[in-house]
């Protein structure tokens, strides 16, 4: 027999709720939503709509596999990231709020620098494009490298770019970190070099919240036994690709902005090193501009 909105709500957050989901209510709604392709006021609005078959159908696998961990984003294929709508999807990281923090200290510091007019960044470790397409939307004179070693993570964020109309302003670039970068010539061009990279020291992992630590793709959790082996590459190279003055830019873990902020006083190609805190209070982003 049919049910309504708000029988199959119900039903679905109860579902949720056994599963021991910290939102039952609100990614139920989200997942409803998603089927019937309209927004939360709908669902109240509309509660005694009855669902048809396929619909209810449809509903309920998405509610089995989100009680099983599997995170809303990649249920619904979409995540919010400055503003921006991105696709994501299995082997692609979600985006987090707090990697705002990091574009916006990008963003803060070419509206600083008005003088430079057409700046090249480059984003390493890109997967779902959110920091690149977002740094070519918000930076409109900008031209951004989008570097990832997953084939699937630069046809993701080749996809957002072109949804964002900022595809003309970037290039998607597969390999290790530098390797591209160094193929293409880029050697002391580079006005900004931004990095959200693994950091999640690897004997925890597998502690992390089932979300993560099933659905997704450990090649962008694991920063190696301490979490800091990216930043130890990057800091290594970066002196080679940045211009004088030029931004180096990192979000970082718990813990992590001092033992960075160490590696690039170590260095001695860097000063101005800033932390930067997210909204929760944590140190967040490490800055530094190439002395």
């Amino acid at each position: 027999m049919p049910v309504n909105l708000e029988e199959a709500l119900k039903k679905a957050t109860a579902v949720l709720e056994c599963a021991a989901v910290s939102t039952p209510l609100l990614d139920a709604q989200v997942l409803l939503c998603h089927v019937l392709q309209v927004d939360r006021l709908y669902l109240y609005a509309h509660s005694d709509r009855l669902l048809v078959q396929g619909e209810e159908r449809r509903y309920f696998e998405l509610i089995e596999k989100r009680a099983e961990g599997m995170p809303v984003q990649y249920l619904v294929q979409n995540q919010e990231f400055m503003g921006l709508d991105f696709h994501v999807e299995e082997g692609i990281l979600i985006p987090r709020a707090d990697t705002e923090v990091l574009v916006e200290n990008v963003i803060q510091y070419f509206q600083e620098r008005k003088r430079i007019s057409s700046p090249l960044i480059a984003d390493l470790g890109t997967g779902s494009g959110a920091i690149a397409v977002s740094l070519a939307s918000w930076i409109s004179h900008a031209f951004v490298y989008a570097v990832d070693i997953s084939e699937k993570a630069i046809e993701i964020s080749k996809g957002n770019a072109q949804r964002h109309g900022v595809s003309e302003r970037m290039r998607f670039l597969r390999g290790d970190l530098f390797q591209p970068l160094k193929a293409k010539a880029l050697e002391g061009k580079l006005d900004a070099l931004v990095s959200n990279p693994p950091y999640i020291p690897r004997r925890e992992i597998d502690n992390l919240q089932k979300e993560v630590a099933v659905y997704e793709p450990r090649l962008a959790l694991d920063g190696g036994e301490d979490g800091l082996d990216f930043y130890r590459r990057i800091i290594e190279d970066a002196p080679l690709f940045l211009k004088e003055g030029g931004l180096l830019a990192f979000e970082v873990g718990y813990d992590q902005a001092q033992p960075v902020n160490q590696m690039l006083n170590e260095k001695g190609c860097f000063q101005d090193i800033e932390i930067k805190k997210d909204l929760s209070g944590i140190e967040r982003v490490v800055t530094a501009l190439r002395a």
